[in-house]
């Protein structure tokens, strides 16, 4: 039973990837490729547009945390985060994650550096 569990969970997806294009084609006469080009094209042309939004923000969040002002946000916070059981250490890590997930994720490889993956601070 076991091994037909594992063996079903290895097809399935392939399978699925597989049977959504031969539906839309088959039932559906949706012309599957060139559906996929232009969807390509759409999102090609969003990112486009929205990258100098995203350089923005990645220059801001660098010079927010080069001036030292990260610091002292999590300097003032300190109190109410010890005081709720939260460390401190990880604050600047939770606050980058609502404005960038790329500079959340670097923070957190710093938090691994300085204290280890398998610390409390690293697992949140």
């Amino acid at each position: 039973m076991r091994e037909l569990a594992n063996s079903a969970s290895n097809w399935i997806v392939p399978l699925l990837i597989l049977a959504v294009p031969l539906y839309a084609y088959a039932v559906k006469r949706i012309r599957v490729y060139e559906s996929f080009i232009e969807g390509a094209k759409e999102g090609f042309t969003i990112g486009v547009r929205i990258m100098p939004y995203l350089v923005a923000i990645l220059v801001a969040i660098g010079m927010f945390r080069a001036s030292g002002a990260m610091d002292a946000l999590v300097w003032i916070i300190r109190p109410l985060t010890e005081w709720a059981g939260f460390p401190p250490e990880a604050l600047p890590s939770s606050l980058m994650r609502s404005l960038s997930g790329s500079a959340a994720f670097a923070m957190s490889s710093e938090i691994f550096k300085q204290y280890g993956p398998d610390s409390f601070i690293g697992r949140l």
